[in-house]
């Protein structure tokens, strides 16, 4: 019963969450690898399976507590989904537009080196 009691009246403490760096339409690049991608959703920390952490390198793995972008991305040969963590991302300053063919999916245009999001309707 007493351990009930101290459980009761424990206070859960949330973990801070850090204000996002970049934001939605954003064009970025990845600070190691050459691929580059418009985001497309934000994650405020780590939110996709163990079993995609554990695939990189302990060396290299970032930490769990801090936002992670979803990125239509494109390097020289492919265009694809990439999940990034912000600790691995730079601004992309060269203006470009991101060649990934659900761009227009998510937004209407470029400007200024920002994509524009294409009002959706809620379901």
């Amino acid at each position: 019963m007493e351990i009930e009691n101290q459980a009761a009246g424990a206070a859960i403490v949330p973990l801070p969450m850090r204000r996002a760096k970049f934001a939605i339409g954003q064009v970025v690049k990845h600070r190691i690898y050459p691929f580059r991608g418009v985001i497309f959703d934000v994650d405020p920390v780590f939110s996709n399976t163990e079993e995609w952490l554990a695939q990189i390198p302990e060396e290299v793995r970032p930490r769990r507590d801090q936002p992670f972008y979803h990125l239509l991305a494109e390097n020289a040969q492919n265009t694809y989904v990439a999940y990034v963590s912000e600790q691995n991302l730079l601004p992309d300053e060269t203006g470009k537009p991101v060649s990934h063919p659900q761009v227009p999916h998510f937004f209407k245009e470029l400007k200024r080196g920002h994509y524009v999001s294409r009002d959706r309707a809620l379901n």
